[in-house]
């Protein structure tokens, strides 16, 4: 976890504009591809960056050092605000139900995913060696940010079928990639 992150992030919290440009500077390459990757849309991508910040300005996304990495927990507000601006687009009501990312005792995979972002070639292999299957699975629900009820519906297979090979796809990626150089948990 970078000390510089965190001692950003702190003057950010006490009003401090230079600190919050520091932290645009060295993030808003990685947070506008992973957007771009997401959404396909220059113009939401632009829109969620800007939600992005000023939600970090205005504190109404915290960061808890405690909970992990700064660069994780960024990416993570970035995807699911990316999300929520691509859902207000489409004009779609969306349930509580279409919410549910995985089941809790998968929330460590879906942190593992975040972090397996900045790896990008590791991920890239990782991959690589999924089925066909897991590989629709991830690049729907993760990277086009469909809801496994749209999954569903969009490929005509059981939402149960859905959820498990989504929870398949992550248990594999993250098999291939703690078994690559320095594994899953290290940074």
């Amino acid at each position: 976890m970078s000390n510089r992150d965190i001692e950003l992030y702190r003057r950010v919290v006490e009003g401090d504009k230079q600190a919050l440009e520091s932290i645009y500077d060295q993030y808003e390459k990685l947070l506008y591809s992973f957007v771009i990757k997401l959404s396909g849309d220059q113009a939401l991508a632009e829109e969620a960056l800007q939600e992005v910040f000023i939600k970090i300005w205005t504190q109404k996304a915290h960061f808890d050092e405690s909970k992990g990495k700064f660069s994780s927990w960024i990416v993570t507000i970035t995807r699911y605000t990316a999300i929520d601006i691509i859902r207000k687009h489409k004009k779609q009501e969306v349930t509580l139900e279409d919410e549910t990312d995985l089941p809790e005792d998968e929330a460590e995979s879906t942190e593992d995913l975040v972090e397996w972002k900045e790896r990008g070639s590791e991920i890239r292999q990782a991959v690589k060696k999924l089925s066909e299957e897991q590989k629709q699975m991830v690049d729907l629900f993760y990277f086009k940010g469909l809801s496994q009820s749209e999954i569903a519906s969009q490929t005509e297979l059981p939402l149960g079928t859905i959820k498990g090979r989504i929870r398949l796809a992550l248990k594999h990626l993250k098999k291939h990639l703690s078994t690559q150089k320095g594994g899953v948990h290290d940074a």
